[in-house]
């Protein structure tokens, strides 16, 4: 089901794929800058591949996860669109930890610790496998754009600059 390099940690998000039977590639690298820039570089993948999973703040909603392309940027206005709100803003570095129990360069969008609504951008389906972070800094899964949206309950909608 997946390739697991001996000695490596099992983080949450690997145990609800293996739970769900949901096929993957794990991926490790020295992470440095802790970038989707560096991840893409390091595991000799193109940029458009390595999604970065972001933490934003709805007016109305509350907080949200919003999985994009690692060269591009998030819209607010289309993330509020999508989730409801009126305005969005990126929650702060400081807050992620709070929030989701990750650092920055390793938020997952699985096994955080809330479950927050999930927002993938819709040119995840342009790719045949694209890569998100394990809950690890210098971890990645490899994994299909529809066991993504499948294992994450996310919603595909329009969300880059």
């Amino acid at each position: 089901m997946c390739l697991t390099l001996w000695g490596m940690k099992r983080t949450k998000a690997i145990e609800i794929l293996d739970k769900a039977k949901i096929p993957y590639e794990l991926r490790e690298f020295e992470a440095t800058e802790f970038t989707a820039d560096e991840a893409a570089q390091k595991m000799n993948l193109p940029p458009e591949q390595v999604w970065k999973t972001l933490i934003a703040r709805g007016d109305r909603g509350g907080v949200v996860m919003a999985i994009i392309p690692g060269p591009h940027s998030l819209s607010l206005r289309k993330l509020a669109q999508a989730t409801g709100d009126k305005r969005a803003e990126m929650v702060d570095v400081s807050e992620l930890m709070r929030l989701t129990g990750f650092l920055k360069g390793g938020v997952s969008p699985l096994g955080g610790r809330r479950a927050y609504p999930i927002y993938i951008d819709q040119s995840v389906r342009q790719h045949p496998h694209v890569a998100v972070s394990a809950g690890l800094r210098g971890l990645q899964i490899l994994i299909t754009p529809g066991d993504l949206v499948r294992a994450t309950n996310g919603t595909v909608a329009d969300l880059i600059e």
